[in-house]
């Protein structure tokens, strides 16, 4: 079965936007993998309060858009705000937009897309503390619980998680 890639810096990643929809693709039948910049393991948190860690797949800089067939970028504040200082994870999600496969981003997540300068024209669901960013990178940002524009699919909260992995699996699926 497919791939789905799961892209988080090192720490600062909300637990659930990761496993959530993680147990959402694995449960579909697809193959989930993490890359982050750096190998090892990630710091998953609970707001603010540390909680597991997981391992990581794959370096961001050693994968290839071709193997996967979705990207799904969860949120936590720390964890997109590293990821955009990154320049091999821009890149990636750059390219991942630009090959039209479906590319998820839940809460504060959207920064990358920001970052990658995929925002332009598109409607983008976030956590309100984005809509400025979202705006000044060309993009409408609307608050929805799941908003699906062209391959970009984008949710504000953990409480969107629902809607958030229906539309991960229903894109991936099409």
């Amino acid at each position: 079965m497919a791939k789905i890639a799961f892209l988080t810096a090192s720490e600062g990643i909300e637990k659930v936007e990761l496993t959530e929809p993680w147990k959402a693709v694995t449960d579909a039948g697809f193959t989930a993998e993490l890359l982050s910049p750096e190998s090892g393991e990630v710091q998953l948190f609970n707001h603010l309060d540390k909680a597991d860690t997981q391992k990581v797949d794959i370096e961001v800089s050693k994968a290839n858009v071709d193997g996967y067939a979705a990207l799904v970028l969860p949120g936590g504040v720390a964890n997109p705000d590293a990821l955009r200082l990154d320049e091999d994870a821009v890149t990636f999600v750059k390219n991942f937009v630009a090959s039209g496969k479906p590319v998820a981003a839940i809460c504060h997540a959207p920064w990358v897309l920001v970052e990658a300068d995929v925002a332009r024209g598109k409607r983008l669901a976030s956590f309100p503390s984005l809509q400025t960013d979202i705006r000044n990178a060309g993009g409408e940002w609307v608050d929805e619980t799941v908003v699906v524009d062209g391959n970009l699919i984008t949710s504000r909260n953990p409480d969107d998680l629902p809607a958030f992995n229906k539309a991960i699996l229903d894109a991936v699926k099409a």
